[in-house]
């Protein structure tokens, strides 16, 4: 016996929201390679850039909303190659302050460009004004779930 769900119009949309962000994960690690950056990475130094006194590992993980451990990996990740630094927050040894460094800053100028290239590719002949209602719609779409993600984190505790 089929599902009613199964042919549902938001069952359907939310599945094809699903493949496409596969699909642009995907195409993402493709155009990240010739940096050797992860999607993930170019998160990190996108945040970061345009920021000169950084942002905490803290808020880079709201702002990503990733978890805590993985901003570290991130980080480190990003440090080694000289990407990005750590500086100690004054007044708190525990707290630092992430900031990108003059190479990372010359990564993000050479990859924006060609990002915003193929931001607009994605999207073809899409008219602005639709672009926006996708927006808002997605946005929408992002807080229910996460209403529903809180709400099922709850009844867990229970």
């Amino acid at each position: 016996m089929k599902s009613a769900g199964i042919n549902s119009l938001r069952y359907n949309a939310l599945l094809q929201l699903l493949r496409t962000a596969d699909s642009i994960l995907d195409a993402s690690r493709t155009f990240f390679a010739p940096w050797d950056l992860s999607p993930s990475q170019f998160n990190v130094l996108n945040l970061l850039y345009g920021i000169p006194e950084g942002l905490s590992q803290t808020d880079v993980g709201r702002q990503l909303i990733v978890h805590r451990s993985n901003v570290t990996g991130l980080v480190d990740r990003l440090e080694k190659r000289g990407l990005v630094r750590r500086r100690e927050l004054a007044g708190d040894r525990r707290v630092y302050q992430v900031v990108l460094t003059a190479e990372g800053s010359r990564v993000m100028e050479e990859v924006l460009p060609l990002y915003h290239r193929k931001a607009e590719e994605v999207w073809g002949d899409c008219p602005a004004k639709l672009l926006t209602e996708i927006q808002a719609q997605l946005t929408q779409a992002a807080r229910k779930a996460a209403e529903i993600a809180s709400e099922g984190r709850k009844g867990e505790r229970t």
